[in-house]
């Protein structure tokens, strides 16, 4: 791949958006699990784990878990996307939200308790 190419596909890179979405954090042996919107899901999963190594992750429960059973204990995960829209009325926050609670509803239905 010739220089030029390569600097034409980091620039495109750089200027996509980052996934806004729905993550998972599941404690496997228990099946309970954290969901949360993010406008960078990738970034947002990254500072769960960041945060449950330092043990100082704000949800307590799931703290505990990952310090008893540790990572191999746990799936995370991107559960669904929403893709931007060009419409200057889109609002990105109201979509997250309105996809996160079908996704709390969705898992309560089936019996999978939540942190």
């Amino acid at each position: 791949m010739n220089k030029t190419r390569q600097a034409t596909l980091k620039a495109h890179y750089r200027q996509q958006p980052p996934p806004l979405g729905i993550i998972a954090l599941r404690h496997l042996p228990s099946g309970r699990t954290l969901l949360e919107y993010s406008r960078n899901a990738p970034g947002s999963l990254n500072r769960h784990r960041f945060e449950l190594n330092l043990g100082k992750h704000r949800n307590a429960a799931l703290q505990a878990d990952w310090r008893r059973d540790g990572a191999a204990a746990f799936s995370c995960e991107i559960i669904d996307t929403v893709r931007p829209s060009d419409d200057p009325a889109f609002d990105a926050d109201a979509e997250l939200e309105a996809l996160l609670a079908l996704h709390r509803v969705l898992w309560q239905e089936q019996g999978q308790p939540l942190y």
